[in-house]
């Protein structure tokens, strides 16, 4: 059975490879935006050595490496629940025998593993040739960057199943999955690191998931972690995606007893 999943895996990744020229361009659009970040967070240092915990290298860095991870990381898999659950397939998928859920999560990550080698490590490369950023020497911030943006995926991916089946309730969720998209993208760090918050908004992140998806690898990344706040971000992320995980099998049980789906 195992081997079934892993399958998935390979035809997504094989699926995503036929439209391989997509991604090329997309890797200039996110250069284009890592440069408009960059010119911006130039003008707001001005001659400030340091803002929010970050040196100007830093921020320039955590930027980067924020944006090229996101193409890692994101997916659509909340949409394409949302969308079998509409058209009724949901049903065909659910007494098949296998996992529904685990087979949607693991054509997630072929997803992201075609986005990493083609999208993600190019991009980075060309984003170091275009902008001056402050890399970390050590070995063990790389394979931590990497080991943490592993959680990201699977936070992220646990957000989008939950957010997905939210369709089994609301039959249309398209505003729930806009609505998550922004806020994911600007409480998980990725346009506004979350040292910049206010000290009230910052408590309360510190309770929310978002943080451990663009931040806490980020972070750690550019050196602003170090020792065991590293330690504690990568278990925070750990937490996260075990109770994620508590409140994908509650919300599927109560999906599976709900099975409302238009057309079915």
């Amino acid at each position: 059975m195992a081997s079934a999943y892993l399958e998935f895996i390979r035809i997504r990744f094989l699926t995503m490879l036929a439209y391989r020229v997509n991604y090329y361009s997309g890797i200039v659009i996110y250069s284009l935006n890592i440069g408009v970040y960059y010119f911006l967070w130039k003008a707001i240092y001005g001659d400030a050595s340091q803002l929010g915990g970050f040196s100007a290298a830093q921020i320039t860095t955590y930027v980067a490496v924020s944006w090229m991870a996101r193409s890692f990381y994101f997916n659509n898999l909340d949409r394409e629940i949302a969308n079998e659950i509409r058209d009724g397939s949901v049903a065909i998928q659910m007494v098949r025998p296998y996992s529904y859920l685990l087979v949607k999560f693991m054509q997630g990550f072929g997803e992201g593993l075609f986005r990493l080698v083609m999208f993600m490590l190019p991009g980075l490369v060309v984003v170091m040739l275009l902008f001056p950023l402050d890399l970390p020497e050590e070995p063990w911030r790389w394979a931590v960057f990497f080991l943490m943006i592993l959680f990201s995926f699977l936070i992220n991916s646990q957000i989008n199943l939950l957010t997905g089946m939210i369709a089994f309730w609301l039959e249309n969720n398209q505003g729930v999955m806009s609505f998550k998209r922004v806020l994911v993208d600007l409480l998980s760090g990725v346009v506004l690191p979350i040292s910049f918050f206010p000290g009230w908004a910052r408590t309360v992140l510190e309770w929310l998931p978002f943080q451990a998806i663009a931040y806490l690898p980020g972070s750690a990344f550019t050196g602003t972690l170090n020792g065991s706040e590293v330690a504690y971000a990568i278990g925070v992320q750990a937490a996260w995606s075990l109770a994620l995980i508590l409140a994908i099998m509650l919300m599927w049980r109560a999906a599976r007893r709900r099975m409302f789906v238009q057309g079915g």
